[in-house]
């Protein structure tokens, strides 16, 4: 019987599901998370100039970002018997209520060691301009069947 691990292969890409963030959503999420950063909740602080940088309007949280890929992962992972173990990100651009984000994945790595059978994979997180939003690298197990 082959399992969903032999079937992995480098270059093999994983399709996560867009998210559009609102003004709404993104007040959710200060809420939820208790970030009540002027960043995402209030236009006049966000008409400033940020050094060298200027959002023009509220942005999402980044963590809403991570969230956006660990769904992507868990989606993928948990009905072919694997786990996430570790996913790192850099947020590259700022998202914006109207954006649609769009998670994926290349696994880059697929190897068996003595204490379990492992992917790596590149994610990347775009937006419908096709500009990259954040880039990073996750880790997953696919634990044996005994």
């Amino acid at each position: 019987m082959t399992n969903a691990f032999d079937t992995l292969q480098a270059g093999q890409q994983i399709d996560g599901t867009p998210f559009s963030p609102t003004r709404e959503t993104i007040r959710e999420f200060c809420e939820a998370s208790l970030d009540f950063n002027p960043l995402h909740l209030d236009d006049e602080y966000m008409k400033g100039s940020f050094g060298r940088t200027s959002f023009g309007g509220i942005i999402m949280h980044g963590m809403n970002n991570f969230g956006v890929i660990t769904k992507m992962l868990t989606d993928w992972l948990y009905p072919r018997g694997g786990v996430q173990r570790r996913l790192e990100t850099r947020w590259k651009a700022p998202v914006k209520p109207g954006d649609t984000i769009t998670p994926t994945a290349t696994i880059t790595v697929v190897q068996v060691t003595k204490k379990g059978r492992w992917a790596t994979l590149d994610v990347q997180v775009s937006n419908q301009r096709g500009e990259t939003i954040a880039v990073g690298e996750a880790m997953v197990e696919f634990p044996a069947v005994l």
